[in-house]
């Protein structure tokens, strides 16, 4: 493993950590006000912080080549932000 791939798999982490709160936090919210707009904001992290995860994964555990990765979890994030800003946009 090189020192890039390393720092890869350290941001991952962060990021699966960090959106896993905000997906959690967003979802207990949706819980206590069970509103669309939430569960759709819990949805769109959820989408984010899992395309982080397989996209590491991915890398790391399958061989797939780099720039695949990056790939798939722009994939990700563009549908994840999609829906987070339908979300808002029902808030409307």
């Amino acid at each position: 493993m090189t020192m890039v791939e390393l720092w890869i798999a350290i941001v991952k982490s962060i990021i699966f950590i960090l959106g896993g709160g905000i997906t959690y936090v967003a979802y207990k919210a949706y819980r206590k006000t069970p509103e669309r707009s939430l569960q759709l904001l819990c949805v769109g992290f959820g989408i984010i912080t899992v395309g982080a995860l397989l996209s590491g994964v991915a890398n790391q555990f399958f061989s797939v080549p780099l720039a695949e990765g990056v790939l798939a979890n722009s994939v990700f994030v563009a549908t994840g932000l999609g829906v987070i800003l339908y979300s808002l946009y029902l808030q409307q």
